[in-house]
């Protein structure tokens, strides 16, 4: 079995040869239609030598595309957060804060990508628009130059550079396809505040590199570097677009059907990537996705019957890597509601405030970050856990109390989210669930469930808004998954009194209390969780 390293690596060899193809195709076009006879002819030496630095161009944008790129969005550092601390160290020699390290390394890579997109857009646009009637090396060069720095904060500014996974995996070359007209449309809009851009900075500087030509020498002038940078800029687009579709197709970790390792142990290479991989890297996001489509799907239906082998320790293991970030996730919001609380009265109070949008993005934006992550590992455990009803024969989920470990863990997290989002999570009365006055309760539910659907629509500005009601939305049809495979167990288990007992864990929950979690399930059992 390849190691993760060698998956990466063989995947940025194809992108380099696919690209290639492109931007061959490209070039050829370009030189072509703006050749001055309009002739195809053989190719001279300074045509040779014009395609070769193109391509090293493109090496060089590849290159620093693939050092930045990464499945997990990492805010990295201001520049006034770096000059103060080197400042302070310099000064006070005082330690640097948690985290600090890692994220001016990011600030770093993304500086690092701005001067190597500069420096391949002047190394791409002077390869191409060579001749002497657009004014020479030199302003050729420096237009490139401030083409290629535009596209780098653009990309770098709509974090461009974080991996993207389809929620539906199709074939190589669909997926390219599909993608190609909005390359081409990003590539004409990019291409125009380029250009523009790069014409305002020979503008003042054209006392240095300015020259007096004819208006006609000027237009064809104008139109050579208009198409050079709309070649250039499309082939960066078709780039970024090929990166992103071959980076993130999914990779099955297992054995060929039918081998000797299929037939021992087919869960090994997936259990070693998950465990083994390094945190938030490439391949431990392809590892979480194979997992997921594994639990989800019938295509390998004989690779989840492997997590069902009689002695449990594999499923025990696979619910235990699905729950560590769910696990995580509730943690993480844990300590940041319970910081943004003093007393009691703090924490009712806060339901009807909204706190600043820096305050809250600074406790809460590291748990969002890895909403991607998460939302795999509950639809995933979640699958898994409702496959058990009738693929288990040997009943390790619920020998193991795995089972009460998934549906509290995964409460836990709605609970967690839904208290950021302001809804009300605390105890009801046990008339308030059942019997007639449930009726009265539904009516001041409703009183409350809009007053806190005010307050939320107060929040619609705020950053982390949609992702906090996404992840409440998977965890939400997660739950319903398992509670709808095992209705009937449930309801008998409720009348008998061992519900409790039988899907809720016997410790303290990561978030909430054990009776919160029992009240939550009701409201699943009854479908009236929204």
């Amino acid at each position: 079995m390849k190691s993760t390293t060698d998956i990466v690596k063989k995947r940025f060899l194809g992108f380099l040869i696919w690209q290639s193809i492109h931007s061959t195709i490209i070039f050829i076009l370009f030189t072509t239609t703006l050749s001055q006879n309009g002739i195809v002819s053989l190719p001279s030496l300074l045509t040779c030598l014009s395609f070769l630095t193109f391509h090293l161009s493109l090496l060089l944008f590849s290159a620093s595309l693939s050092f930045i790129s990464s499945p997990y969005y990492d805010r990295p550092s201001s520049p006034y957060d770096l000059a103060l601390a080197l400042l302070r160290f310099l000064f006070s020699g005082q330690s640097q804060p948690h985290g600090f390290l890692r994220r001016a390394r990011v600030f770093l890579g993304l500086f690092g990508f701005l001067l190597e997109a500069a420096l391949a857009g002047m190394v791409a646009l002077v390869s191409l628009c060579k001749s002497e009637s657009c004014g020479g090396v030199a302003v050729v060069g420096l237009r490139g130059f401030g083409f290629g720095l535009v596209y780098g904060i653009y990309y770098v500014f709509k974090r461009r550079w974080v991996l993207e996974f389809p929620i539906i995996q199709r074939p190589l070359f669909f997926s390219f396809k599909m993608g190609l007209p909005s390359a081409i449309g990003q590539a004409v809009k990019l291409s125009a505040a380029a250009y523009i851009f790069s014409g305002v900075l020979i503008l003042f500087l054209q006392d240095q590199f300015g020259s007096h030509i004819k208006m006609g020498n000027f237009i064809l002038e104008q139109i050579i570097f208009y198409v050079g940078i709309f070649s250039v800029c499309l082939c960066w687009e078709l780039s970024h677009h090929l990166h992103q579709v071959m980076h993130t197709k999914r990779y099955i970790f297992a054995p060929p059907k039918g081998s000797a390792a299929a037939e021992t142990n087919p869960s090994e290479p997936l259990l070693a990537a998950l465990e083994e991989s390094t945190p938030k890297s490439l391949p431990r996001y392809l590892a979480y996705l194979d997992l997921c489509m594994v639990c989800d799907n019938n295509v390998d239906s004989w690779r989840r019957a492997a997590f069902f082998e009689e002695t449990g320790e594999t499923y025990k293991k696979v619910v235990a890597v699905c729950l560590r970030p769910l696990e995580h996730l509730a943690s993480n919001f844990a300590e940041g509601l319970e910081s943004s609380s003093v007393d009691k009265t703090y924490q009712q109070s806060s339901q009807l405030q909204l706190p600043t949008v820096s305050e809250r993005d600074s406790r809460f934006s590291e748990p969002f970050n890895n909403i991607q992550l998460c939302a795999w590992c509950s639809w995933a455990v979640a699958s898994l856990t409702a496959r058990s009803h009738k693929e288990d024969r040997f009943g390790v989920a619920q020998l193991s109390g795995s089972n009460a470990a998934v549906i509290s863990t995964l409460l836990s997290c709605l609970l967690a989210v839904e208290t950021f989002l302001g809804k009300k999570t605390s105890l009801q009365s046990p008339n308030a669930l059942m019997g007639p006055a449930g009726i009265k309760w539904a009516t001041v539910t409703t009183a409350r469930s809009d007053a806190a659907t005010s307050v939320v629509g107060k929040k619609r500005g705020f950053p982390l808004h949609s992702q906090a009601y996404a992840i409440a939305d998977v965890l939400r049809t997660s739950i319903y998954c398992i509670v709808s495979a095992f209705h009937e167990e449930m309801l008998t288990g409720a009348k008998a009194g061992l519900l409790e007992k039988d899907w809720i864990i016997g410790g303290k929950p990561l978030y909430g209390t054990r009776e919160l979690l029992l009240q939550k399930l009701h409201l699943f059992l009854d479908f009236r969780a929204c």
